[in-house]
């Protein structure tokens, strides 16, 4: 059976969150599928305080229902951003790309649920021990920045070792993948890969016809060497910048990559845009709305779970 424990901490219908994708994650997005009975995510990326203000705004004149902010904590501007969320009254924040203890204790004064993304055990326990109200335990077949800890690996034991919710997250992409998730101990999922083909996803034509195009093997790891590995779809600049890694040094790398996710969600530019997508991108095979992408996962995890109230 799925659990009810999720949505009920956040009144939403169905217990599944759309990743913060930068340059993904808009407002349009994040309030489609939050008025789909999911949980929708608006990414404060690397902007200022000014473009997530908007964005907020944006998205609740597209819906009344609860959606949240994702805050990359090595941005520039994550102190902007985190207080921002108060101001703006947002009931729930995730958090990537470090440790959110310095905002934890204003974050839940104002009563913000906060889940943070984690990769680790030891990282899920101390966001545990920081008055986390539940984690997004994501395996390093996700899209974007990764562990190096497979999905069904990672959720097992986080779920061992944590008491608040776990949502799986890495490699999810339909019913089934929901159900495992639950099998494993999971409270509900999140998606990234599966919701850039979503009708409201604002990401350029380009990248969609990528994602619908790739298989199970389409996707490479850069940026090991840095310490911070991003899973991308195999371009001809992703595949140089791999090349590149045992060649170049750090400052010439981190200049080629500078820009290359806006220029492929925005832009579209083939040639040196950076296309982030999981290993789930082999099951994304058809464009459609939120609404019919989040009911016809949760109907099939229902089916297969034997869930006769979902």
């Amino acid at each position: 059976m799925i659990p009810r424990n999720v949505t009920e901490l956040l009144g939403i219908r169905y217990p599944i969150f759309q990743g913060g994708m930068a340059w993904v994650a808009d407002a349009k997005l994040a309030a489609a599928v939050s008025e789909a009975g999911g949980l929708g995510f608006i990414s404060a990326m690397s902007a200022d305080k000014n473009y997530l203000r908007e964005q907020i705004r944006m998205a609740r004149e597209l819906t009344d229902k609860p959606f949240g902010v994702n805050i990359m904590l090595l941005s520039p501007y994550a102190s902007q951003v985190a207080e921002v969320v108060i101001e703006e009254k947002i009931p729930v924040v995730s958090t990537g790309a470090g440790n959110p203890a310095q905002f934890m204790k204003a974050w839940k004064q104002a009563g913000i649920k906060v889940i943070p993304v984690v990769a680790s055990v030891a990282f899920a326990r101390l966001m545990e021990r920081a008055g986390a109200d539940a984690v997004i335990a994501e395996g390093t077949e996700a899209g974007g920045h990764i562990g190096e800890i497979g999905t069904m690996a990672l959720i097992p034991q986080v779920v061992d070792h944590v008491k608040i919710p776990v949502i799986a997250a890495g490699g999810i992409a339909d019913g089934r993948g929901f159900a495992a998730a639950v099998m494993l101990g999971a409270s509900g999922i999140q998606m990234g890969t599966r919701f850039l083909v979503a009708k409201e996803c604002s990401i350029h034509p380009n990248y969609k016809a990528k994602v619908l195009a790739a298989k199970d093997i389409s996707t490479i790891v850069t940026a090991r060497r840095a310490g911070h590995p991003v899973r991308s779809l195999k371009t001809a600049f992703s595949r140089e910048y791999y090349r590149n890694e045992a060649l170049i040094d750090d400052a010439i790398l981190e200049e080629q990559a500078r820009g290359s996710l806006f220029r492929a969600a925005v832009e579209g530019d083939e040639q040196t845009g950076s296309f982030l997508a999981g290993q789930s991108c082999g099951l994304v095979a058809k464009e459609q709305t939120a609404r019919e992408m989040i009911e016809e996962i949760y109907r099939e995890a229902a089916e297969l779970l034997g869930d006769h109230h979902g």
